[in-house]
């Protein structure tokens, strides 16, 4: 697992999966792995064998206004004790902490400057 407070994963944000898609193909050679989540697929970027980023499709009404971005998750220990802790330091949570199998806890959190991030507990792997 990685260690606390570090940078784990990051992911593309986008309205237009296969235009990215093709964009990230040619000119970083990165091939792509589609992952059904029910109600959409999520899409794992690869160089090689080695998982360098994913691709969320963004969809109406719940990200209207929100253009395409890339998004960074930091691994912490125990999100939802991190999460007890947001309020008194001055930020909010965004989504409260929820599971993807095999994946892990996610919640997305705002700090007091206004930026927002995905904080993870990552399921062990292997």
């Amino acid at each position: 697992m990685a260690e606390h407070g570090t940078f784990v994963w990051n992911e593309l944000n986008t309205w237009d999966v296969e235009t990215a898609k093709a964009f990230y193909a040619a000119t970083l050679g990165w091939s792509f792995e589609g992952m059904d989540m029910g109600t959409l697929t999520y899409w794992v970027a690869r160089v090689g064998g080695t998982m360098v980023g994913g691709i969320f499709p963004l969809a109406s009404p719940e990200f209207d206004g929100i253009p395409s971005h890339w998004f960074a998750y930091v691994e912490v220990d125990d999100v939802d004790a991190r999460c007890g802790k947001i309020a008194a330091a001055g930020g909010k949570i965004i989504r409260p902490p929820f599971d993807i199998p095999t994946v892990g806890r996610i919640a997305i959190v705002e700090d007091p400057t206004g930026a927002v991030v995905g904080w993870m507990t990552s399921v062990p792997q292997g």
